[in-house]
């Protein structure tokens, strides 16, 4: 569902006390204590966040952790059960004060297949009230301009996602809104949306996106909202969620499962927390110069290596330990 309304029309934890904004940029979603209950099942509940203007947003979860659920409720589509938000500056129980300057794409676009990209858009503008000659310039944006006569059904499921992007880019929006927007994209159709994205938050539009690709994420974004179970869990800087975690070293023997009670003693002997990780692999809190040391150790005591490497951390690391440490 794409919408394009008429014209008319530092990190944090979940855990801290209600904030109040008193300088810092302004806000283009500020949320506050924002619940949505289905009968039992509490979809979110108690969600408190802010994003900044002029930024590219990441909103990220597992499956069923409340962004949909969130983004509908910014949109004026799902009435909350509880709870505050703005938009923009606007209440959200008043979604005619904001959605004008509102562009967003949500669980994927609809158009009618048998009309061309062009007349899809076309009639979005005049549904609208948008001018038409934005048509053009959103199709050049999103890298459909060649494409544009070809009617929709013939479109892959990415030119069907760009196609989406452009029709909530109609109206210029301030904030732009994307529910998994690159969605069946190759890697060079995530590459030109991610450079897109970028140039639009370059020239002062808001986008706030939902992505389960974290890597993309890490690229594109410089603001991170996580959520889980309903409720925020970290919300920042992506820098600062990244920086929150620690570089380690990670060793694998010829035979793991024996090697593994030497080699901890080994660590431990060196004053180093060692553990091994889901994949059996030996993840050690060192700096990068222990790898020879515990090379040369292991060799002595006849273990053979068969990898070493040093990892630095990134965003989809504190996304998984964010998520152990909700389950622990």
């Amino acid at each position: 569902m794409s919408i394009a309304a008429p014209a008319d029309s530092p990190g944090r934890r979940a855990s801290e006390p209600e904030h109040k904004v008193e300088q810092g940029p302004p806000l283009a979603i500020e949320i506050s204590r924002l619940s949505k209950h289905y009968g039992h099942v509490r979809a979110v509940e108690d969600l408190d966040l802010r994003v900044p203007m002029g930024v590219v947003a990441g909103f990220v979860g597992p499956n069923g952790s409340g962004k949909t659920t969130t983004i509908r409720m910014l949109l004026g589509l799902v009435r909350p059960s509880s709870g505050t938000a703005r938009v923009l500056g606007q209440p959200i129980d008043s979604p005619e004060r904001y959605l004008g300057r509102v562009g967003a794409m949500v669980e994927g676009p609809a158009f009618t297949g048998s009309l061309t990209g062009r007349r899809n858009l076309r009639a979005l503008s005049i549904l609208g009230g948008h001018d038409p000659s934005r048509v053009q310039e959103t199709l050049e944006l999103v890298g459909l301009a060649d494409r544009a006569d070809d009617p929709v059904r013939s479109y892959s499921l990415g030119m069907k996602q760009r196609l989406g992007i452009a029709a909530a880019l109609l109206g210029a929006p301030d904030l732009l809104v994307l529910d998994e927007p690159t969605n069946g994209l190759d890697p060079a159709g995530i590459r030109e949306i991610r450079q897109l994205l970028r140039d639009l938050a370059d020239g002062g539009v808001t986008v706030f996106v939902s992505s389960h690709l974290l890597a993309e994420i890490e690229q594109i974004c410089d603001w991170l909202v996580m959520i889980n179970r309903g409720s925020v869990r970290f919300e920042g800087t992506v820098a600062a969620a990244i920086a929150a975690q620690r570089a380690h070293l990670v060793v694998t023997a010829e035979r793991q499962a024996d090697a593994l009670p030497v080699l901890i003693d080994i660590c431990s002997e060196h004053g180093y927390a060692a553990e091994p990780d889901p994949d059996g692999n030996l993840v050690v809190q060192s700096p990068p110069d222990f790898a020879a040391v515990i090379n040369r150790e292991a060799m002595a005591r006849g273990i053979t290596l068969v990898e070493l490497r040093y990892q630095r951390p990134n965003l989809e690391e504190a996304f998984f330990r964010m998520l152990s440490e909700e389950s622990a």
